[in-house]
């Protein structure tokens, strides 16, 4: 079961830069997607209709925002759209896919860097996932989370660790909020196949930073650590444009 994780810096921009066709050819049996920045109704119906799969779409109540979007093959047996918390439902970050054998979290974590209100939001909206994620763990269920956590964990996840360790995305509580994640029994897929530096899934825009690789790891496979075996790969597919992130992935063996 191949499962794929994109940030598309909006669903429509990705589209006309060849998205469908890229979606078509790789068909994975799960696509969950990040800042899809629509509401459903603004979408085409070769968004919104595939044949194949089931659509879901959560979408922030301001337009042009946020939001995410899942594509899968196998209908779960429950889908939920938020936590149950009004200020981090309203944005529309988050689709809980329930497929009885594991919970599929497909995530939008929020970005700190604008202002100090939301760094201490998005810090409060990682207190409230690791709270819920814990819940369903302890009482036994397989997660598996996906998307973009708009942090990088260890030096090694971004090219220039020493100049960013004052940049929201790189501080140290965000950092240290990570091996909470870690420590409360959850596994960083790709590292449990690849542990070589210059594995980054976004770079900026500017300054030909993809060119030359200068980027960071924010985008991410996360399982419980009892789950773990059942993940045969995990990869970064850096070669896929579209967005100023790349597409990642991880192989189950269900």
């Amino acid at each position: 079961m191949r499962l794929l994780s994109w940030n598309v810096n909006g669903i429509r921009a990705a589209e006309r830069k060849g998205f469908v066709d890229w979606f078509n050819e790789i068909s994975p049996d799960v696509l969950s997607l990040q800042e899809t920045k629509a509401h459903k109704e603004q979408l085409s119906e070769q968004l919104t209709t595939v044949a194949g799969y089931h659509t879901y779409f959560s979408s922030a109540e301001r337009k042009g925002y946020s939001g995410v979007a899942t594509y899968t093959r196998l209908e779960p047996a429950k889908v939920d759209f938020g936590f149950g918390i009004d200020k981090f439902d309203n944005e529309g970050r988050i689709l809980q896919l329930d497929y009885d054998e594991f919970i599929l979290f497909n995530i939008y974590f929020p970005n700190g860097k604008s202002r100090t209100e939301r760094l201490e939001y998005k810090m409060d909206f990682y207190e409230a996932f690791l709270k819920h994620i814990d819940k369903l763990h302890s009482e036994g269920r397989n997660i598996v989370i996906c998307g973009d956590v708009n942090t990088a964990h260890k030096p090694i996840d971004l090219a220039r660790p020493k100049e960013n360790e004052k940049i929201s995305g790189f501080l140290p509580m965000e950092r240290e909020w990570m091996d909470r994640w870690v420590e409360n029994g959850f596994v960083d897929t790709l590292r449990m196949f690849n542990e070589e530096s210059g594995q980054y899934s976004w770079w900026d825009n500017r300054g030909g930073a993809r060119a030359r690789n200068v980027g960071w790891r924010i985008d991410y496979f996360f399982v419980n650590e009892e789950f773990k075996d059942k993940v045969s790969t995990g990869f970064i597919m850096p070669e896929v444009m579209g967005s100023d992130h790349c597409p990642i992935g991880i192989d189950l063996n269900l």
